[in-house]
Formats: structure tokens, C-alpha cells, sequence
């Protein structure tokens, strides 16, 4: 995918004056830099003394540690997956070559390498995400508890490796601050948990190559900030990164500067990017996870390097952790809002370890865990090993005394029932900043879950670069459980992570206390001069529940879609369709009442154009069964939907 001119006008009308001022100054940097680049400065005497205290590694747990050792075993033998695809060339990778597509980056000066285009580079994601390294701090937590330096070994030839074929500002690897600052973050990690290795001093602050990419890593970052209207996710990441670095290898004249300036920079951005109440501004779940992730991490840096912590960011991320412990369902899923890519701030863990309960474990750990909490009952390795350098702190903040359901300002809310039914209600804002770059047209959607199965499923995300018409169908009004006028979405998108005019969500009602169950109502002006008002109810006593829409104002043709969970079978016949499934070997089921006002129809697994997919994570998709009604809307009835679950 290539960026057209009209893309790059209506990307720019997106900014506002000092983002485009700062914009320029950073192309001129770039282009300064390419004649004359940046020189590291001369060190001697580097120290690394941020390892870990005594006796943390004793505290992994045995099953963790087992879970976390199969995995570099597999790593060991060259097999990793990486959204989707499968390598097993992983013994001796090729930094630049993207395995899904055959093709390799082109070498050069990094800001000339067009990374957007797939014809020319591969797919981007793929290319990268090895080189975030965080295999190799899973390589190094595996060393630090057996002892094994097989796999210390492995880690020092690709670190070697790496810093060989990517010299500083030179290819794909020197494009993007999120890359740099979390490779940064697994530098330091590999580090630490490599202690003990009689090479580590070698590999890193002995070795003048090592020195000179840790040093041009941070440069980078304090040079090439993220701005403005792209201030989301990333310039955590690079906040992140550049703070443990600053904090870590701090062998350079200007680590005391990086390490502050990252330090204001990480604790501005995390209140910006967070809600009051502690959700993330993106509304895209799996950020939300991603920037809890390395907001601890941060934190563990500055803890273990006796730097001074701003309140503020602490008590960030104890309301970030209140806020997922308030949302996930009984088996700790949180929502699937907005955009997902896998993306993880910190892996020091095997497969099979649980992120949200593993993110749940280190808040207990960090803030204590409130009584309305869901039990964690999973292990992990990254909670010991990380909480061991945090500093032991009272939060100055009155946390909730009951499990919140209605997040205001985010306009999210959890509607909870028997047999556990859980049921999210998007009500909230687009998305975040003038781009929205995460968000989805998926206002006043609704995902429903029972006993952690998807019934009705937010389908999810899949890619990002190089299938356009994939990366459309994921994120409309058509791919999500809500209503849709006139073919159109509800909110206007101006390329892939790019929204130029979005619908605006306002919650009607909210209550979630009353002990007949739960009622939520929400209108958005997407469909202008129509209104799209929706009212959910799930009522306690009989496992009900109704979802009604109205659409306010002139004649217009209308769909209704109702995505079903991979696990769901159904058999529509008319306006009714049953749904059946299992879990944990018991078949369950439930009945789907559509709108009569509406002809129904079934799809599953279509391509031309895609309708009937669920992507369970970045790069992999599964058929799965799409219910859409279509008629017209005439401003006089309401359609009525009502799923009750048997049993």
C-alpha cells in the first residue's frame, strides 16, 4: 500500500500548526542527518548495575517457569510464530525479509526505505517484529532460570547479528520510534536477566557496537518524538524505551537529560492517552494493554534506578488497572474494541500464559488488589521478576468500592447476568485525536459473551498494511454488531489508520444497579440528518436479552448486522435463528429473535466482498457465521432483536 497525494492532504489537514512546525523540523533533521549523521560519543567505564535483587528468580513459579522454558526450547530450534505465520528459520533469521510475502526490504538510508508499500518491502509487520526482540528476552529469562547457557549463547549471536546487518539510520529497522523505544525496553531486560552469564559485560557495555546502537537508539528517539495528532500508543513506547534505557545504560553524557525529558514526556502522555476513569483514550482494548504494559515496565526502571516517580504516573496506571479488572468477563477476556496487533510491552513468559491475568498479577502485586476483583488463578514470570524492582508506594487515590459497569467519559459499558452473560455497549467517542487512528465505525455495537464464548463477537482486526479491502471490512459499521444506513459507514475514513469525519456517540441511559437487570440506551449522528438510537436491556430473571434500534428521520435503506462468535453454529430459518455451541464439554445454546421488519440472510466465510470472518488475533482470520437483515427504515417502528440462552 502506497500513500496517494489526496492522502497525504487529507492526513495533513489532521494537524495543527505546532504539529506541522515540529513535522517540518524533523525533516530537516533527516535530511541533515543523512550527510552527517550523529556521532556517539567515546565511553569507558560502563557499568551495568541495574539487576535484579537477590533471590527474585526463586520466586518464579515452577509451572511458569516450565511454560516459559518449552518456549525457548522451541525458539532453539529456529520455530516462532508470528501473527499467523509460521517460521522456522528463527536458528538464523534474515532481519529484512518478510517470510509471508518472499520479499526483502530494500537496503539505504532509513527515512527513503517506502515502508507502507508492500510491493516493495513485504509486509512491514512481519519484517519488524522479530527485531522488537522480545523472543530473545524470553531466550534470556529461560538462562536466568536454569542456568543453561545454551540459551545466553543464542541470544549474544543474534544480538550480534543484528547490530551487524542494521547499522545506525541505515534500512527498515530505523523507521518507527515504537520499534526503536520496545527494543530498547528488551536491550535492557536481556541485560538483566543475562547477569549472571560470564559474557554479558562483553556483549554489551565492553562491546563498542553495542555501546554505539544503544546510543543512537536513544538519539533517535529523543530526535524523532511522536507528534500531535499520532501522540497515541507510541510515543509511550518511545517514552518507555528511552526512560529504561536512560535508566539502565546510563554511560552517556546525555543519559541524565534523556532520562528526565522521558520521564515528563512518559507521565504528560500517559494523562493524556488515559481516561478519568482509567480507560485508555484509544478505545482499542488490546492498547490498552500495551500501554499498561510498558507504563510498569517504565516505572520498574525508574524505581530500580532511585528516580523520582511524578505521582501522576503511578496513579495512572493503578486506575488503568482498576479499569481491567472492571472490564474483563468471568475468564478474564476484556473487550475486543477498535484495533488489536498482538503488540506486548514486555514478554518474559511461555505460551499458554494468560496477558490479562498476567497484567492483573503484577497490579495485585504493585497496587493490591481490590475485593470486587476477579481471582487470578494463572501464573506468570514477568509479575515476580518485574514487581521486584518497583518501589513499594500508597496510592493517594480513593479507588472504587464496587466493580464499576459505566465508564462515562469513555462511554463504555458492561452489562453482566446470570449464567454469566456479559455484554459490552459502545457508546463512547470515535476514537483518539484528530485521526482516531485505532477506532472502528462501530458505534453503538454490542459484543455479548457467555461463560467467556463469543455469541455475538466483535470480529476483530487482521491487518493493517497491504490487503486495503481487508483492512476496510474490519473496521466498518457492516463488520461490527450495530446498524447501517444507506450502505455507508457511519463514521468516514480517510486511509487505513485515518478517520476525516467521525460519528459522535452520546449514553442515554445507564443503569446498571437495578436488581431486574440491566438497561443502557445510546444515540449517534453518524447518519446525519438521521439519529441511530439503540436501547439494550438484559433482563436477570429470564436470560434475556432485547436490543432495539430506531432510526429518526427521512426514508433510508437499512441494515442490521449480528456477527457470531468461530465456536457458534446456527440455523436460521425466517427471522429466527438457533444458536448452539459447546463449552468445557457441555453443549449449550440459545435463541435469536430477529427484527420480521427485515429479510435475514446468513454468510459465512465470503471474499468478494468480505462478510463472515473472525480474526482472533493480528494476521489470522476464520469463517464464521454473519447474520444481516436489510430493509428500509421509515421513521415509524423500532427493530427489536432478543437472544435468550437456554439453561
Amino acid at each position: 500500500m502506497t500513500m496517494s497525494a489526496g492522502w497525504y492532504l487529507r492526513r495533513l489537514s489532521r494537524m495543527g500548526p505546532q504539529e506541522v512546525a515540529g513535522r517540518l523540523g524533523d525533516t530537516v533533521r533527516r535530511r541533515r542527518w543523512r550527510s552527517a549523521p550523529p556521532a556517539c560519543p567515546s565511553v569507558t567505564g560502563a557499568r551495568f548495575t541495574a539487576v535484579l535483587p537477590a533471590g527474585t528468580i526463586g520466586a518464579v513459579p515452577s509451572d511458569a517457569a516450565k511454560r516459559l522454558v518449552a518456549e525457548a526450547d522451541r525458539l532453539m530450534d529456529g520455530h516462532a510464530e508470528f501473527f499467523g505465520v509460521v517460521r522456522d528459520d528463527l536458528a538464523d533469521p534474515d532481519w529484512w525479509r518478510d517470510p509471508k510475502t518472499g520479499r526483502r526490504a530494500p537496503s539505504g538510508y532509513a527515512f527513503d526505505v517506502p515502508y507502507r508499500s508492500e510491493d516493495a518491502v513485504g509486509d512491514i509487520k512481519q519484517i519488524w517484529e522479530p527485531s522488537r526482540h522480545q523472543y530473545l528476552t524470553q531466550l534470556a529469562a529461560a538462562y536466568a532460570i536454569t542456568g543453561d547457557e545454551r540459551y545466553a549463547e543464542r541470544v549474544a549471536e543474534h544480538l550480534r547479528s543484528w547490530w551487524a546487518a542494521n547499522p545506525p539510520l541505515q534500512g527498515v529497522h530505523w523507521i518507527s520510534g515504537i520499534e526503536l523505544g520496545i527494543r530498547l525496553l528488551s536491550w535492557v531486560w536481556v541485560r538483566r536477566l543475562l547477569d549472571g552469564w560470564p559474557g554479558a559485560a562483553g556483549l554489551f557495555e565492553d562491546n563498542p557496537v553495542a555501546v554505539n546502537q544503544i546510543w543512537h537508539h536513544q538519539r533517535w528517539l529523543a530526535a524523532f518524538p511522536s507528534r500531535g495528532s499520532s501522540a497515541n500508543n507510541h510515543v509511550i513506547a518511545e517514552t518507555a524505551g528511552q526512560l529504561a534505557a536512560a535508566c539502565a545504560f546510563d554511560w552517556f553524557p546525555a543519559s541524565a537529560r534523556w532520562r528526565d525529558d522521558a520521564l515528563r514526556s512518559l507521565d504528560r502522555h500517559l494523562r493524556g492517552n488515559t481516561y478519568g476513569s482509567g480507560l485508555n483514550r484509544e478505545l482499542a482494548t488490546e492498547y490498552h494493554g500495551l500501554v499498561l504494559e510498558l507504563g510498569l515496565a517504565a516505572l520498574a526502571e525508574a524505581d530500580a534506578a532511585g528516580v523520582p516517580v511524578p505521582a501522576t504516573l503511578r496513579l495512572v496506571l493503578l486506575r488503568m488497572t482498576d479499569a481491567l479488572a472492571a472490564v474483563v468477563d468471568n475468564r478474564l477476556r476484556p473487550p475486543r474494541q477498535g484495533d488489536a496487533d498482538d503488540g506486548h510491552g514486555l514478554i518474559l513468559d511461555g505460551v499458554g500464559t494468560d496477558r490479562w491475568g498476567s497484567l492483573l498479577a503484577t497490579g495485585d502485586a504493585v497496587f493490591g488488589r481490590l475485593d470486587w476483583w476477579p481471582e487470578v488463578t494463572g501464573t506468570d514470570v514477568r509479575t515476580p521478576l518485574l514487581t521486584a524492582l518497583v518501589k513499594p508506594t500508597q496510592p493517594s487515590l480513593t479507588r472504587p468500592a464496587s466493580r464499576p459497569a459505566h465508564f462515562a467519559d469513555a462511554g463504555l459499558t458492561i452489562l453482566r447476568g446470570p449464567g454469566e452473560i456479559w455484554c459490552r455497549c459502545d457508546g463512547g467517542p470515535h476514537g483518539f485525536l484528530s485521526i482516531a487512528a485505532h477506532a472502528h465505525a462501530d458505534a453503538l455495537s454490542v459484543e455479548v459473551r457467555h461463560d467467556g464464548v463469543d455469541v455475538l463477537a466483535d470480529p476483530g482486526t487482521y491487518c493493517y498494511h497491504g490487503q486495503p479491502e481487508w483492512r476496510r471490512y474490519f473496521r466498518s459499521t457492516l463488520g461490527h454488531n450495530t446498524l447501517r444506513l444507506d450502505g455507508d459507514d457511519q463514521s468516514v475514513s480517510g486511509g487505513p489508520f485515518l478517520w476525516t469525519r467521525q460519528a459522535r456517540s452520546r449514553v442515554l441511559v445507564a443503569d446498571t444497579s437495578d436488581e431486574q437487570g440491566a438497561r443502557w440506551c445510546a444515540e449517534h449522528d453518524g447518519y446525519r440528518p438521521s439519529v441511530h438510537r439503540r436501547r439494550v436491556e438484559l433482563t436477570a430473571g429470564s436470560r434475556e436479552l432485547r436490543v432495539v434500534d430506531e432510526v429518526r428521520g427521512p426514508h433510508r435503506s437499512v441494515q442490521v448486522a449480528f456477527h457470531l462468535g468461530p465456536a457458534i453454529t446456527a440455523d436460521l430459518v425466517g427471522n429466527r435463528a438457533v444458536l448452539t455451541w459447546t463449552r468445557d464439554g457441555e453443549d449449550r445454546s440459545a435463541t435469536l429473535d430477529l427484527p420480521g421488519e427485515l429479510s435475514w440472510r446468513a454468510h459465512r466465510g465470503e471474499t468478494d466482498p468480505p462478510l463472515g470472518w473472525y480474526s482472533a488475533g493480528f494476521g489470522r482470520k476464520e469463517p464464521a457465521t454473519t447474520l444481516v437483515g436489510t430493509g428500509v427504515a421509515d421513521g415509524v417502528g423500532d427493530f427489536t432483536t432478543v437472544l435468550r440462552f437456554h439453561g
